[in-house]
């Protein structure tokens, strides 16, 4: 880390759902870990929803990350096709009780647009994240990354992600990144400030 002069990090995974609780230990021992080396180091998870496991959130919470995502990725009537074994209302439960284990840890979360979504479902998602108190949301194009996964629906063009952005800060999110090329750990040592 302090070779690298890292400011800020993003720890991520795979889901564990091999593991009793998600791999929420590992996340906090990681966290604590970095925090130990560097306590000036931003420490960011994108943690699974855990399966609705409340002490695997719990436990991520306790190692007091400076950033808790979870990506809701799109819309509710695409979860099935997308998200095949998440819940989006579970997701939204997860945001929510991050923010009641800890009011000061900012929450986040990201949506990839491009898999036939509408505005209005879009817009619906913002509201719903903003009701769950989240502070800071990302929002990029979906990219096919094989044959093997779903095609892309619609390229969007940079004038509406600059729109959606412009709604999000209207209805209240702390820093939102939209654009082409977004990704949930964009920027993400300036959704610190």
């Amino acid at each position: 880390m302090a070779r690298l002069e890292l400011r800020h990090v993003v720890i991520t995974s795979v889901t564990r759902d091999d593991l009793p609780d998600g791999g929420a230990a590992i996340f906090a021992a990681t966290i604590r870990q970095l925090k130990r080396r560097d306590p000036t180091l931003g420490v960011e998870v994108l943690i699974p929803d855990f399966q609705g496991n409340w002490d695997a959130l719990a436990a991520v919470i306790e190692a007091q990350p400076d950033i808790l995502n979870h990506n809701l990725e799109t819309v509710p009537r695409l979860y099935a096709r997308v998200r095949p074994k998440a819940i989006y209302t579970q997701s939204l439960e997860l945001l929510r009780r991050a923010r009641e284990l800890s009011p000061r840890t900012p929450t986040k979360s990201g949506l990839m647009v491009g898999l036939g979504e509408t505005r209005a479902e879009l817009l619906r998602v913002f509201e719903d994240l903003r009701a769950n108190q989240v502070d800071v949301l990302t929002v990029g194009q979906y990219m096919r990354p094989s044959m093997r996964h779903l095609p892309v629906e619609r390229y969007v063009a940079p004038e509406e992600f600059a729109e959606l952005k412009q709604h999000a800060k209207r209805i209240g999110f702390r820093h939102v990144e939209s654009a082409p090329l977004v990704r949930s750990s964009y920027h993400a040592h300036a959704q610190l400030q």
